[in-house]
């Protein structure tokens, strides 16, 4: 990158100007990321000092069948499929208990677009999960599930989501935003919520009082110029309504190991590489400083592994998600080294050790605890940027 443009771009982020399309294009072109990530760390500190924030959270999937087949995809299942299975309510309960440890504040939960269960079976699970977990916030659906209830109930978006937050809906999930330009949409999804539906959802939940996160999936067939398209769409919906709590870039998986029916899902990987650890840290580093308006990048340690998620935090993410379980969404594609499960403890120990002083959260980013920071007496520990 030409050294005055270097120049200008820090100047702009220093004094709190807004970059451009054309800025953050060029700063994908940049090949200095320890000054990318210093960049995106100084604007990281000024919004949230020397915190990462963490919760302690579970994902329970209900269902894996689904009409549509996107192209990234290795959690769908069609109806009869081996693996495809549907639970009972009854039993999404009784799971749902058994996650109930470690002072569970948060269920996250995301399904397939299935085909033939009744909306009442969405809302009344709810209530009955918020009843045998009374304390625990309800995350749960993506924009793409609401839209796909809008279908099969008759019902408006906005209806839909009364109901569910009658029920106990806290928050949308962020999923079904993938890319969001149609240059890159139309290869890698296979259902009709695009952007329009997609914004027209959160706007509607926003508008509601509920507060959302958003999501990008990176690493596959889009360019850098399609990240940026992505990301200055979700910041002018952020400017119209200040919903969105945080942004979560997600890496794209290969299938990594065969399926137990013998069948790779993913239609993606024979043309595509997943985005090196450096590619990673970029993303995150350019996201934090063209997102001006949201106050938390959360850098999910499922799909990067736990190292380039420590990294994440000195390249703008202030935010490390919690304790999985079990996520089978990923890691029905991967096998790549990343745990089935972190534990609080475990994440004390990541985030201290990358410099930083944990904070335990809820869904709300409400603090439900803060923690000691590193060691001071601990000379090899890194310690963070103060700005």
């Amino acid at each position: 990158m030409d050294v005055g443009l270097k120049r200008e771009l820090e100047e702009k982020v220093r004094s709190g100007e807004r970059l451009t399309r054309e800025d953050g294009i060029a700063l994908y072109e940049s090949d200095d990321l320890a000054w990318l990530g210093g960049l995106a760390h100084e604007v990281r500190t000024r919004k949230n000092g020397d915190v990462v924030y963490f919760n302690v959270n579970r994902h329970l999937n209900m269902t894996n069948v689904c009409t549509a087949s996107c192209a990234y995809c290795s959690f769908q299942r069609k109806p009869g499929e081996q693996d495809a299975y549907t639970m009972r309510i009854e039993e999404a309960v009784r799971l749902a208990k058994e996650m109930e440890g470690e002072n569970l504040t948060e269920l996250h939960i995301v399904n397939g677009l299935h085909p033939t269960l009744p909306w009442r079976y969405y809302p009344r699970s709810l209530r009955e999960l918020k009843k045998a977990l009374p304390g625990v916030s309800l995350k749960a659906f993506t924009a793409t599930e609401i839209h796909h209830f809008e279908k099969i109930s008759g019902l408006s978006a906005s209806e839909i989501l009364d109901e569910l937050i009658d029920a106990g809906l806290e928050s949308l999930t962020g999923g079904g935003a993938e890319i969001f330009d149609w240059e890159v949409r139309q290869h890698i999804v296979d259902h009709d919520t695009h952007w329009e539906d997609w914004s027209r959802i959160h706007r509607l939940a926003h508008e509601k009082g509920l507060k959302t996160p958003c999501t990008m999936l990176y690493g596959h067939i889009e360019e850098p110029r399609h990240r940026v398209d992505h990301v200055l769409r979700l910041r002018e919906l952020q400017d119209e309504t200040g919903g969105f709590q945080v942004f979560i870039p997600l890496r794209y998986q290969h299938d990594f190991v065969d399926m137990k029916d013998g069948k790779i899902r993913n239609r993606l990987q024979a043309r595509t590489r997943m985005a090196t650890g450096a590619e990673a840290l970029k993303t995150f580093a350019v996201s934090r400083l063209l997102f001006d308006n949201v106050p938390h990048v959360k850098v999910f340690w499922v799909m990067h592994g736990v190292q380039t998620a420590q990294l994440a935090l000195q390249h703008g993410a202030d935010d490390m998600d919690g304790s999985v379980v079990e996520y089978k969404i990923t890691h029905d594609a991967d096998n790549f080294g990343t745990p089935n499960k972190l534990t609080r403890e475990d994440l004390l120990e990541l985030i201290r050790d990358a410099g930083f002083r944990p904070v335990e959260r809820n869904t709300r980013y409400e603090v439900v605890r803060e923690y000691d920071g590193p060691d001071p007496d601990r000379r090899e520990a890194p310690q963070p940027m103060r700005v």
